[in-house]
């Protein structure tokens, strides 16, 4: 179905129609989200057209089916259709030299100019050349377990050359070797067993190493059997190996290797055991990740031991930017291995060795084969809103938005690209994977008027009430001048005091529904034909609640999005007969008084309950809140004592000495301090209630002022008394103190005499002791007593 525009007289917004391109571009705008959205193959833009629009109708019927236009009054030679334009600015034929320079595919480069949303397809040939240059880097795996594979290594350039002299006269031929990461707990780190981490029986075994570079790409098969000879089998303690390292540094070290630019790049692993990815680096503490770049000093990989190994998306990554093509060439133990991660990994093929490598020669060439005869094409990164859809024209192809896979040598692919929004020069690149030709896809698109315009620019027009210039149909006023036909002269006011005026509570300008004209709103017609209406074109009469998909349940009419409903009905959809039956109570109350009736079901207000807002959860005890009321008018007391009738005039009561009411027993404590007993019964209404009090309230006795003061004065008594003995205790302690503070003083004054009496003592022995005894016959006994 085609979709079409028209461009001319219907512009109803002054704000912008002093910018007829802002307009346009607005109302293309409007036009691509209908084609997006409807899915139309076409749109189409007329050139002015006056009176094409009706009063009220909005920019977007412009935008049609081109039946549809014509139905309306337009002529066929004035709708525009801009269509897509493909231009193929460089398409060199397919072609293949001696000397390898070689165009698989064709053409090089298109220039698009699209209509957004309107897809455009065009074909793209590819021819695999015959004797293309094939660069084959074989990549070998020295750990112990292969080393009966090495010998038959050793003695495989022959044949290898000669497999792929079958395919071109241009190949070369390079050699590398991996084992693991020289750190625990992939490789013992004992220093003589860095050294020779073989067995000690194996005298030819060289030093643990992760990846070194043998052979750079030669086409000399002397050469790639002179240096495999020259390699020993190493080792190391864990089972998987170090491959996609090697595999990283083979790919990203293109000047090392000698890679060709133009040949078709193969590595060929060879292995008999997993491998080692991105994560495993942190069991020995290598936290830094695979930074994708080259790191080889002396054709060994210098990071190996301070890099993470690389994620097997970023090893695809560069296999596929470096246009390398992967053979895995392993054993039966790990295939299920290498075949899930061949899945991951674009143009690559897993093949079974024998446990001693003897059939890798038929292995690489079975599996080249199967590369070379599937074509798979696809896109780099493309722009934002831009779909590519590729649906390659051969008998066993498969169509995907993302590539296209065919299983010939010469395919021809049709290549659709739409692009959804408008954009400058934006491009991508087309490539088959693992081939260097690129296809270069520049993609510009239509976004601007296209239409003529009735007279110079600048001219004053009668279309325009001669205050301004007709630009693709719509005026562009003069200064001072606005509305559709720069019919508004503003004089002194600004355009944005008169756009305010067209706004409700500072919102949206007449509710998106209209155009702000001269301050006022000129209203849009509805989907249905109807007008919006209201002061800011706030109203319709189209968008209403429904009922059984009716709307306002076709028992009313819709004003200005509210029903008014026919007599005997009601509800927000008028769903409802007028009825109030099923909201009858007991009493013949509607709703106890404490809601409304609507569709028959009662609405509560204040927190009671469905059905009949006889019940309240939420709401305050009335027990506590009638309290003082009862006391009032049970006792003429309390608060409301002196205006009982005017404040308690919703409760009425009755004294008695035994309760008649079902309901349950309040107990309150009055302003006396006195018990009062009630119960209470809700009436018709929200706040009417009847009480029952009962005749004799609980009061506490008075108080004994005799016992009171009889025992204050005994407290009073007591008091003093303890107070005494408290004083005398003191005072008794005090004295026994200084009583004991006396005799110690009275028995060191003793003590002092004594001493002086012994010192004497003393001094009269000494000098005794200087007689002589002249006579014995003396009758005089003389005694010394010394102390």
């Amino acid at each position: 179905m085609e979709f079409g525009y028209l461009s001319g007289g219907i512009y109803q917004n002054p704000m912008l129609a002093s910018s007829s391109h802002n307009t346009f571009v607005l109302l293309v705008l409007m036009c691509f989200k209908i084609y997006y959205e409807e899915e139309f193959s076409f749109f189409f833009l007329l050139p002015f057209m006056q009176n094409f629009t009706k009063a009220g109708e909005q920019d977007a019927v412009r935008c049609n089916t081109r039946a549809n236009l014509i139905r309306r009054g337009c002529k066929e030679n004035e709708i525009i259709s801009p269509l897509n334009k493909l231009n193929i600015a460089k398409d060199d034929p397919l072609s293949a030299s001696e000397n390898g320079q070689v165009v698989q595919m064709r053409p090089q480069k298109i220039d698009l100019d699209l209509r957004p949303g309107l897809p455009v397809s065009f074909n793209v040939s590819f021819k695999a050349a015959e004797g293309h240059p094939v660069d084959l880097y074989y990549l070998m795996d020295l750990s112990y377990s292969m080393k009966d594979d090495l010998a038959n290594v050793k003695v495989l350039g022959t044949d290898l050359f000669a497999a792929l002299r079958k395919i071109t006269n241009h190949a070369r031929i390079g050699f590398g070797a991996f084992v693991d990461k020289t750190v625990l707990p992939y490789t013992n780190t004992n220093k003589e067993k860095l050294l020779k981490p073989c067995d000690e029986n194996d005298q030819q075994c060289q030093a643990a190493f992760g990846y070194r570079h043998v052979l750079s790409l030669t086409p000399n098969k002397n050469d790639f059997e002179a240096e495999v000879k020259k390699q020993f089998i190493s080792g190391n303690l864990d089972s998987p190996e170090g491959s996609l390292d090697a595999m990283m540094q083979a790919a990203v070290c293109e000047d090392k290797i000698g890679w060709n630019s133009n040949s078709t790049r193969l590595i060929v692993l060879t292995t008999d055991a997993g491998f080692h990815m991105a994560g495993d680096g942190k069991l020995a503490g290598i936290l830094e990740p695979n930074d994708e770049q080259c790191h080889m000093e002396n054709n060994l990989y210098v990071k190996s031991t301070e890099m993470d190994y690389p994620s097997v998306g970023q090893l695809a990554t560069q296999l596929e930017k470096n246009r390398i093509q992967t053979i895995f060439a392993v054993t039966q133990n790990v295939e299920s291995v290498y075949k899930e991660l061949s899945k991951m990994i674009p143009k690559s093929e897993v093949g079974v060795l024998s446990s001693d490598s003897k059939n890798v020669v038929e292995l690489i060439e079975k599996a080249y084969n199967a590369l070379s005869s599937k074509v798979t094409i696809t896109h780099d990164s493309l722009p934002e809103n831009v779909r590519v859809v590729y649906r390659p024209i051969c008998s066993h192809g498969e169509k995907s938005e993302n590539q296209g896979v065919c299983d010939q040598v010469r395919v021809i692919f049709e290549i659709t690209v739409t692009a959804d929004l408008c954009m400058e020069n934006k491009f991508f690149t087309i490539s088959p994977r693992g081939i260097k030709d690129t296809l270069t896809v520049t993609i510009n698109t239509t976004c601007k008027c296209q239409c003529d315009t009735a007279g110079p620019i600048g001219d004053p027009h009668p279309h325009c009430n001669n205050s301004g210039s007709i630009s693709c149909g719509i005026c562009r006023c003069n200064k001072g001048h606005v509305g559709q036909f720069c019919n508004c002269k503003i004089g002194d006011k600004d355009e944005h005091t008169l756009r305010a005026s067209c706004q409700k509570d500072n919102g949206t300008e007449c509710e998106g529904r209209g155009d702000c004209v001269c301050g006022r709103c000129e209203c849009h017609n509805t989907d249905s034909g109807s007008q919006y209406y209201g002061p800011y074109c706030e109203c319709d009469d189209d968008h209403c609640e429904k009922f059984q998909n009716q709307q306002c349940g076709g028992k009313g009419k819709c004003k200005c999005g509210k029903c008014d409903c026919n007599p005997g009905f009601e509800g927000s959809a008028c769903q409802c007969k007028t009825s109030d039956e099923a909201c009858r109570t007991i009493n013949n109350s509607v709703c106890n008084g404490r809601g409304s009736c609507k569709c028959n079901q009662c609405e509560c207000r204040g927190g009671y309950q469905r059905p009949h807002c006889l019940e309240c959860p939420g709401c305050t005890d009335p027990c506590q809140t009638k309290v003082n009321c009862i006391e009032c008018l049970g006792f003429e007391s309390g608060p409301f004592k002196k205006n009982c009738s005017e404040a308690c005039k919703t409760i009425s009561s009755k004294i008695v000495e035994k309760f008649t009411f079902t309901s349950k027993e309040c107990k309150q404590k009055d302003s006396e301090g006195c018990w009062m007993t009630f119960k209470l019964v809700q009436l018709v209404g929200e706040d009417n209630y009847e009480a029952e009090i009962r005749k004799q309230r609980e009061c506490p006795p008075p108080p004994n002022f005799i016992a009171i003061i009889g025992g204050s004065i005994a407290a009073v008594a007591l008091i003093g008394i303890l107070l005494l003995m408290l004083i005398k205790l003191l005072l008794y302690m005090k004295d026994l103190k200084e009583f004991k503070k006396f005799e110690n003083e009275k028995k060191k004054s003793k003590w002092a005499e004594v001493r002086h009496h012994s010192e004497l003592f003393v001094q009269t022995e000494i000098a005794v002791t200087h007689f002589r005894l002249v006579s014995l016959d003396s009758d005089c006994v003389v005694v010394l007593v010394s102390c």
